[in-house]
């Protein structure tokens, strides 16, 4: 007789009483993982990983297999008792249907990705070591920063909502002029402080639908997670649209901001007015400000990242 069918049915009841248990078994459904690729998924210290791991095991829940120094874990329908499979295909599909699993998907995504890397060893020990090296000796921001280089150097930029100036910092290096706009003046005080080697931003206090800039006068205006605050966000889109040039295929819109998400306390933690943005819900509001030839892509996530996923939606003006 299997061990996992001499251990009492209430046991393997209470090992499932905890979400974080849950969510472990569903990733280990999908995927074989390791201990530290689990924690990465669900955000949690590998110590407290561990501990839900091995009451899985002990269970009879997850099968623990052993590679080189590594441990994997993995789920199997077919390794469960009649009794124990029949409660976790009640439960697996609910599961499935709620917001955590969706962004857990993606974080695992992000970390199998990871692992591909390196076409010679399960555990990423070539490729992720060469990642490594690359990011120890030149930082982790650099590829990113290089690809900026590719912006016509004489392009005028506005950056609505520019808070302190990340978007704004970056642009500047490579471009003819930045209008760093933001309603708040002591986000453009520290704006002004973070970009004072900068002599080509022009800071402007003013809110996201109302720049006060010309029609017409730049070739790029940029909206990093600004939207979601605003009551009318399409408003700040049609003033993106509105600032345009003409010229050069009619200007580009890029407006960075969350997919749409179940986290209501943000409303309440962090004065969110909406939940990110569909993909039906920015283009419908995109092509309403007259933009064209509109794309949503959404960003590869970062297992580190614990907000909800992004996605950088582009659009041009229409060559007027």
């Amino acid at each position: 007789m299997k061990r996992s069918q001499t251990i009492p049915l209430i046991d393997r009841i209470a090992a499932l009483g905890d979400q974080t248990r849950l969510r472990v078994l569903r990733l280990a459904e999908v995927q074989e993982l390791s201990v530290g690729e689990i924690a990465r998924v669900v955000q949690l210290p590998q110590s407290t990983v561990s501990r839900h791991l091995k009451l899985l095991s002990e269970t009879g829940w997850l099968v623990r297999r052993s590679e080189g120094t590594a441990s994997l874990y993995s789920l199997t329908q077919d390794d469960l008792t009649p009794e124990a499979r029949a409660m976790w295909q009640a439960l697996r599909e609910p599961l499935a249907r709620e917001g955590e699993w969706v962004e857990d998907q993606k974080r695992l995504k992000a970390v199998l990705a990871e692992r591909r890397t390196d076409s010679l060893s399960f555990f990423g020990r070539v490729g992720g070591e060469w990642d490594a090296v690359r990011t120890d000796l030149f930082g982790a921001k650099f590829t990113t920063l290089a690809m900026l280089g590719l912006i016509r150097r004489d392009w005028v930029v506005v950056d609505l909502g520019c808070g302190t100036g990340n978007a704004a910092e970056s642009l500047a290096p490579f471009v003819d002029r930045v209008y760093a706009v933001d309603l708040s003046g002591p986000m453009l005080d520290a704006a002004r402080e973070r970009l004072a080697d900068q002599s080509n931003v022009t800071f402007v206090q003013a809110p996201a639908d109302a720049t006060t800039l010309a029609d017409r006068s730049v070739d790029a205006a940029v909206c990093v997670l600004v939207l979601h605050h605003l009551d009318h966000p399409e408003r700040a889109v049609a003033e993106m649209s509105r600032v345009l040039r003409a010229t050069r295929g009619g200007g580009t819109v890029l407006i960075v901001d969350m997919v749409a998400h179940e986290r209501d306390e943000y409303r309440r933690t962090m004065g969110h007015k909406h939940l990110g943005f569909s993909r039906e819900v920015m283009t419908e509001m995109m092509q309403h400000a007259g933009l064209v030839d509109i794309r949503y892509h959404e960003l590869a996530g970062e297992p580190e990242a614990r907000g909800p996923a992004l996605f950088i939606a582009t659009g041009r003006g229409d060559a007027r």
